[in-house]
């Protein structure tokens, strides 16, 4: 199955819609419009259902690109996966600034004063758990005594056997980004109407690495025909990401797991550094030798106002027209960076001279650096990072809704992780950490000018190149907490970081979000809010 082929969610939609109540509550399991029998009579049933749990990552329903959400009590276009993790993950950051003052609390994002009836992280946590929810589903429906209830064949089994484990795996994402944003929730693998205990962050994290571990053998390779899909591969890469927070997430480190699963990656063979960095960011980025993991998007069959389309739209207007990045006329004057983001682009240091090529997609006509109103788009540098144009400059198959996929998880940070790992004491050498680190710079700055020495390679050079090249790819939030930089004790501040201009440290509970104020009531009293809310 490559999910390039993939037409939209409604076929499989029609499998077993999950009610919108089942999306806010968790206790509330998937329901059914059709019977067993009906369903599970055509063999492809099953890669359908599959096609819908990777819809819930990218799709906002039932149909595109609005109109049958998954969610209620939402807008449809603000409840898309990835938008609502990239503004979780960026805009309490220093690198992104959105300039919409009129929608919900987004602006609580912006200025880093978010309380407990946020609806952003509240609609994320639905959405993690609709997300859950329809896994938990196909895995109910594909246990062997079912498939052998119904008399599927032996090659058939075999690949619904592999479904199961890309389900596991999709679910397994889900929970990270569950313990990452929201520490203590409930682990449910089943489909019932019990509520569901609320469990530590710890156990979450015991939960996701022994799930990764015990599938990541019977996914697909890591092949151009598996694009798109959970491969083995993208097993071993969410495992560093989770080895390399575990002291975040359960007070002890595992620095030496995460630089093993990033040489696994690595070693792997399956991927190399795409020549050009933009390519990772492009309408044809599904043909970039780097991508381990996307959320694929198409401009013509999945069609929804989040993901990449969101981004795209929101990173433009002012003096600069959509059709520089293949949406003209279709800026929707959002996204920018806060002045210290863009001093990791155009600030020359000894380890950080000029001629950096991705400073290129910075773009200051007519906007300036510093930003008094957050709700100013002429104010703050704009990131023309991703775009709905090719690698050859031909725009995408749609102009407004854009065929860029989403790129999880890149070779280039299995390269960051390493060096990291290794510098923290996970092991290794550093001989080839400097090497992955001036692989990444060779890139950067089409030359060897922009190569580092070992004495240059420290965990604060890290943080910035991290910032330097995963730039919204939603990881810094996570990145910043990890470095003690976010919450609590941090040093380092950035403008409108605990709501003024100047930037000013802010509490440590802010480390984590709110649980929903509607699952706490969902949960009768069972559930505790996590520490400040």
């Amino acid at each position: 199955m490559n999910l390039r082929a993939f037409k939209g969610p409604a076929a499989a939609a029609a499998l077993f819609f999950l009610a919108a109540a089942g999306c806010t509550d968790t206790t509330v399991a998937p329901k059914s419009t059709v019977s067993d029998a009906n369903v599970f009579a055509n063999p492809g049933a099953y890669q359908e259902f599959l096609a819908k749990v990777y819809a819930g990552f990218a799709a906002t329903g039932q149909q595109g690109p609005a109109g049958s959400a998954d969610l209620a009590g939402f807008d449809e276009g603000f409840s898309q996966y990835v938008r609502l993790y990239f503004e979780l993950q960026e805009l309490p950051t220093e690198e992104a600034m959105i300039a919409w003052g009129g929608d919900g609390d987004l602006a609580d994002l912006n200025r880093f004063v978010w309380s407990s009836s946020n609806g952003y992280s509240s609609i994320f946590y639905s959405r993690v758990f609709y997300a859950v929810s329809l896994a938990n589903a196909f895995l109910f429906q594909t246990t062997d005594d079912k498939l052998d209830s119904r008399g599927v064949s032996a090659t058939l089994k075999a690949q619904i056997h592999t479904y199961r484990a890309e389900a596991r795996f999709l679910r397994a994402f889900a929970y990270w980004n569950a313990l990452d944003l929201f520490g203590n929730v409930p682990i449910i693998t089943t489909v019932s109407n019990a509520t569901p205990p609320q469990v530590t962050r710890d156990s979450v994290y015991r939960f996701v690495v022994n799930e990764l571990n015990a599938v990541k053998d019977s996914l697909p390779a890591s092949t151009a025909s598996n694009y798109g899909r959970a491969t083995t591969q993208a097993a071993h890469m969410l495992l560093a990401e989770l080895y390399l927070n575990a002291g975040v997430y359960t007070g002890t480190q595992n620095y030496a797991g995460a630089l093993t699963e990033a040489s696994e990656v690595i070693g792997s063979g399956a991927f190399t550094l795409a020549s050009n960095y933009f390519k990772n960011f492009t309408a044809d980025n599904g043909t970039s030798p780097e991508i381990i993991f996307p959320i694929t998007e198409d401009g013509v069959h999945t069609r929804n106002y989040g993901s990449t389309t969101f981004i795209i739209h929101a990173e433009c207007g002012n003096t600069l027209d959509g059709s520089t990045i293949g949406i003209p006329g279709q800026c929707w004057w959002g996204l920018r960076l806060k002045p210290q983001a863009d001093t990791f682009y155009y600030q020359t240091t000894a380890d950080h001279p000029a001629g950096d090529l991705r400073a290129t997609a910075l773009y200051r006509t007519g906007q300036t650096l510093a930003i008094s109103d957050p709700f100013n788009f002429g104010q703050g540098t704009l990131l023309l990072k991703y775009s709905n144009k090719t690698s050859t400059g031909a725009n995408g198959s749609d102009p407004y809704f854009v065929d860029t996929d989403f790129p999880v998880f890149r070779l280039a940070e299995a390269y960051l992780i390493y060096a990291e790992a290794n510098l923290r004491g996970g092991g290794g050498s550093a001989v080839t950490a400097l090497g992955y680190i001036n692989a990444l710079r060779d890139r950067a700055y089409g030359n060897a000018t922009g190569e580092i020495t070992v004495g240059q390679l420290t965990l604060p050079f890290i943080l910035n190149e991290r910032g330097r090249e995963l730039i919204w790819e939603a990881h810094r939030r996570t990145d910043l907490i990890r470095f003690g930089q976010f919450g609590g004790a941090a040093t380092y501040n950035w403008d409108w970081k605990g709501g003024n201009q100047a930037g000013a440290a802010v509490a440590a509970y802010y480390n984590l979000y709110p649980l929903p104020a509607s699952q706490l009531a969902a949960a009768g009293g069972q559930y505790t809010q996590n520490t400040g809310y």
